[in-house]
């Protein structure tokens, strides 16, 4: 699905989200940026919008993207980008404790497995480090949750459509949007995976959200 998508993938984001996808990359960089960080995964990096804003805001970082999808990564190369890997998420190939920080925008919806997932970033970071999520949610107000999902089901992907010829790619957006956990539920998704967590970050009144997790210190991966 991904690679069918590729090539309108940037543009078709960018006119969905009214361009706010650029502010909510910009917040996870400035994040990023506070850590201070020698080592960044952006794990699903795809067109590598994210790990571009991450190695702008950290230039003394050296910054990896991993995908597991190669036309994507194609694209991210077009950018600029070179430290690109390609990786399942579910068994990833770097030793354990190899990052400071781990990214992942829009991504851990799309993975076959959450927990794995979020296991094998918890393996890859060191004692310490931090992971943060960035990813769709559904606002918690009443009235704009009902707007926002008529958005999902009936307005985006007819203009998906018309940006990238493939309306069932956009038609699985909304369907996924509204399963994945958000605010304290995917907290406490993450601490189950062994995170301590920060306070969720709802962006656009809660249209898409930023998760922060550390490593502890001394702990191990559950």
């Amino acid at each position: 699905m991904f690679a069918s998508i590729a090539g309108r993938y940037d543009f078709a984001n960018h006119l969905l989200s009214g361009g706010m996808d650029f502010l909510w990359r910009a917040k996870v960089a400035r994040k990023v940026a506070s850590l201070k960080p020698e080592r960044v995964l952006d794990l699903a990096t795809g067109s590598g919008d994210l790990m571009r804003a991450v190695q702008k805001a950290c230039p003394q970082a050296r910054v990896v993207g991993a995908d597991f999808c190669f036309p994507m990564l194609a694209r991210a190369r077009e950018k600029g980008l070179r430290d690109l890997v390609q990786a399942d998420a579910l068994a990833l190939p770097f030793a354990d404790g190899q990052f400071d920080v781990v990214t992942v925008g829009f991504g851990l919806r799309n993975m076959a497995d959450w927990k794995q997932a979020v296991l094998e970033m918890a393996r890859v970071l060191r004692p310490g480090g931090v992971l943060l999520v960035l990813d769709f949610s559904m606002p918690e107000w009443r009235p704009l949750r009902q707007i926002y999902r008529a958005y999902l089901h009936e307005v985006l992907p007819f203009f998906a459509d018309l940006a990238t010829g493939r309306r069932g790619a956009y038609e699985y957006l909304g369907a996924s949007i509204e399963k994945f956990p958000a605010g304290v539920a995917m907290n406490a998704f993450l601490d189950s995976c062994g995170f301590v967590c920060e306070a969720p970050r709802p962006f656009c009144f809660g249209v898409a959200s930023l998760y922060c997790g550390a490593k502890p210190s001394s702990a191990s991966v559950v």
